[in-house]
């Protein structure tokens, strides 16, 4: 099995000011990197816990 290339992207909610990229284009992986600090690393979660953290982050 080939690795999947990460497909990075922000969200529209932050204009100019981006901070946080995710690539989700993986089934097994959420990966979330930091925009202006690209090369400080990436982190990595599965996506059940990706979608429980949205989902806490919209409640506010």
């Amino acid at each position: 099995m080939q690795p999947v290339t990460p497909n990075w992207r922000t969200s529209t909610y932050t204009g100019t000011e981006n901070c946080v990229e995710v690539a989700d284009n993986e089934p097994t992986k959420v990966m979330v990197r930091d925009t202006k600090e690209r090369s400080h690393g990436t982190m990595a979660v599965q996506p059940v816990t990706w979608v429980a953290f949205l989902e806490f982050a919209k409640k506010g």
